[in-house]
């Protein structure tokens, strides 16, 4: 018998979201217990600020560019290295992925991917190198469509409360404030998707043998939006006694000063000529956004984040009742973060700044394996996870995995990590490539390719009819043309208001950063993968 894996993930879950790196208001007891008695990385970045790129690296030990998945939207082919499978080959796990899994369009009314067709067939596994796989997304249905076997659950098991959701990539006011895809959602606490997510890992684990060994990725939907948490538990935050963030400028014209220092997207978004359609609803304009909406938002989240940790609490507590807890090792990470009110923003999208890129990742090592409780600033990244749970397994790592296994120590040093943004939509053909290292985050902006077709124009028919048929017809009115870019000290600097990247003093190490960016890039897929789905 050897040492058992707890991998947890959240969704668009920011660093600060936990009381251990710092969060004031939400109460993470189990997840902060975790950490301190493990290790806590405190400068953990994603590959990638959305969903499927992050989700895929996961699963596959890839960067984006080498997986493909470059987009929502863009499926991860079916023949991708599975870390899963890995550990079930050569060392005899059993594999479970239980919640959110996103590696191939949610938004699939056709019917085209496995992802989505199985829920309709009642298929648990195996799926991509997991033994059980059951999926739940943040809501239970696209426009009355079924999403996941959570979406299919709770239309056969409690069809009064499949509508309880707010509706997702709808900017619309709702819950106390009029604040986007806010709702004090009437669904009763054990139906919330949370929960849910917590009951099928429990399930799966009192099916396992005592001597079977096993890596179990639990995978919340929660904070992502819709900040629709269940309104028996709203009550737990006040938004009116909440401040705004940190990362909040305050006034208009300290929001405008910041902005204005920025690559034009950013300013252009706030006063509404921009549309962030790649990383938010196509009706979000920031500057109708009000600080009650933030607050509100942030409340909810505060919510969720404790519904989350109360979950782990009682899968931790199933664990240790059938004595595993001395020999499982728990990792837990979000796929990328929320501006949650940072720059008077919300959302994410192609804004590479610690809101959306820096993670909360911890490693609480199982207990029998001795190792030391530390904080660690070296850099790592979701490229470096399916190593670290083969040095767990006590296997070594595939040769097509590109990350390491995770430092255990202070001493151990480390270079840079890398994120990379390519559009979804051939209409905005943004690219940028960043870099974490010493301290700087560098992202340099690659020549846009505004109209160069992707794969996306060929679903316009398919959505026409649907609320998202808008979407097809975005178009950027902002080209870059590859001298811009965003040079930030995050130690001086830790909300990346003041851009250096034209500041003559700090030439040298812009150019030093960019050469070491590229120098490091993996080569691109080939072929380019296309994009098949709006989500």
């Amino acid at each position: 018998m050897g040492r058992k894996i707890l991998f947890i993930t959240t969704d668009q879950q920011r660093f600060d979201g936990l009381g251990i790196n710092g969060n004031k208001f939400a109460r993470t007891p189990v997840i902060d217990g975790l950490g301190r008695a493990g290790i806590n990385y405190k400068r953990a970045y994603n590959q990638n600020t959305v969903c499927m790129p992050a989700r895929s690296t996961m699963l596959t030990g890839q960067y984006v560019r080498t997986h493909g998945v470059y987009a929502n939207g863009v499926p991860l082919p079916e023949d991708a290295p599975s870390v899963a499978q890995y550990l079930k080959d050569k060392a005899g796990y059993k594999t479970a992925l239980l919640g959110k899994a996103h590696f191939e369009p949610n938004m699939d009314f056709q019917g085209r991917f496995k992802e989505n067709i199985r829920q309709a067939t009642g298929d648990f596994g195996p799926w991509r190198g997991f033994d059980r796989a059951i999926h739940a997304t943040h809501t239970a249905n696209f426009f009355g469509r079924p999403v996941g076997h959570y979406g299919r659950w709770l239309k056969q098991t409690h069809p009064d409360h499949f509508n309880d959701f707010a509706t997702i990539l709808d900017a619309s006011g709702g819950g106390d404030t009029g604040a986007p895809e806010a709702k004090n959602n009437p669904i009763p606490r054990g139906m919330y998707h949370t929960d849910w997510v917590a009951d099928r890992t429990i399930e799966f684990l009192d099916g396992l043998d005592a001597e079977d060994d096993w890596f179990v990725w639990m995978s919340f939907p929660d904070p992502h939006h819709p900040w629709d948490p269940p309104a028996s538990e709203v009550g737990r935050h006040d938004w009116r006694d909440q401040p705004l963030p940190d990362g909040h400028p305050g006034s208009e014209e300290k929001i405008v000063e910041i902005l204005a220092r920025k690559p034009a997207h950013w300013l252009a978004c706030h006063e509404g000529a921009w549309v962030n359609q790649e990383g938010a609803p196509a009706n979000y304009r920031p500057k109708n956004l009000s600080h009650d909406n933030i607050r509100e938002i942030n409340a909810k989240v505060h919510v969720m984040n404790e519904l989350i940790d109360e979950a782990v609490g009682r899968v931790m507590a199933r664990i240790g009742a059938r004595g595993w807890d001395a020999d499982t090792d728990v990792i837990f990470t979000t796929d990328h973060g929320e501006m949650q009110g940072d720059f008077d923003m919300i959302y994410k999208g192609p804004f590479h700044v610690d809101a959306l890129m820096r993670l909360p990742m911890i490693w609480r090592p199982a207990p029998s394996a001795g190792m030391t409780p530390a904080e660690i600033d070296a850099p790592v990244g979701q490229v470096d996870l399916a190593p670290t749970f083969c040095r767990i397994a006590g296997i070594e790592p595939a040769p097509w995995m590109q990350g390491k296994a995770f430092p255990i120590s202070r001493s151990e040093t480390r270079e840079r990590m890398i994120c990379e943004w390519d559009s979804q939509f051939p209409g905005y053909g943004m690219h940028m490539r960043s870099i974490y290292r010493d301290g700087w985050l560098l992202t340099r902006y690659e020549p846009s390719t505004i109209g160069e077709p992707n794969g996306m124009e060929k679903m316009q028919e398919a959505f026409r009819d649907t609320p998202l048929s808008a979407i097809f017809e975005a178009h950027s009115s902002i080209a870059y043309d590859g001298t811009e870019g965003e040079l930030y000290h995050v130690g001086n600097d830790p909300h990346q208001w003041e851009n250096l990247w034209d500041d003559p003093a700090h030439k040298g190490i812009r150019g030093d950063l960019i050469a070491d960016l590229y120098d490091n890039l993996p080569a691109a897929h080939e072929p380019k993968l296309e994009v098949m789905g709006p989500a």
